[in-house]
């Protein structure tokens, strides 16, 4: 399994955002410092927006912020912002498609394996990020 490109963006943008506290930050500086194309950008923080995760402002003093605090907002909702719902395979979550159902050997992995990474970034925020962050600003 591996994220989208555009959700891993999400991810960087708002670890930027969050390392600035509650400066507003333009998107072109964001773009810049963490190699994003702008007009890809543009679309993720729209996500974001309309998720809850960002605000945004336009204007010669526009910019974007967080809209919670970095240690109320987690990488499992900036992904499935993006994303949408994590789904390790298809025989796994509440629209399970398989034909085997419960009679499958390898369904109860791929369940645990499932449930231990939405754990995983569900219990995972940017304020403990930002405590493990070895980039400078």
């Amino acid at each position: 399994m591996q994220i989208t490109r555009q959700a891993d963006y999400a991810v960087r943008a708002v670890l930027h955002l969050a390392r600035n506290g509650e400066q507003r930050v333009a998107t072109n500086i964001i773009a810049e410092e963490q190699h994003i194309p702008p007009s890809f950008l543009a679309k993720i923080v729209s996500q974001l927006s309309i998720a809850g995760l960002l605000h945004t402002s336009r204007g010669a003093r526009g910019g974007v912020t967080l809209a919670r605090d970095p240690k109320e907002i987690n990488l499992l909702e900036v992904i499935e912002a993006i994303d949408g719902p994590i789904q390790l395979n298809e025989c796994v979550g509440e629209n399970s498609t398989c034909s085997f159902d419960d009679n499958c050997p390898l369904r109860p992995v791929w369940t645990e394996a499932h449930l231990q990474l939405v754990s995983r970034l569900k219990n995972t925020n940017f304020a403990e990020m930002m405590k493990k962050d070895t980039f400078s600003m």
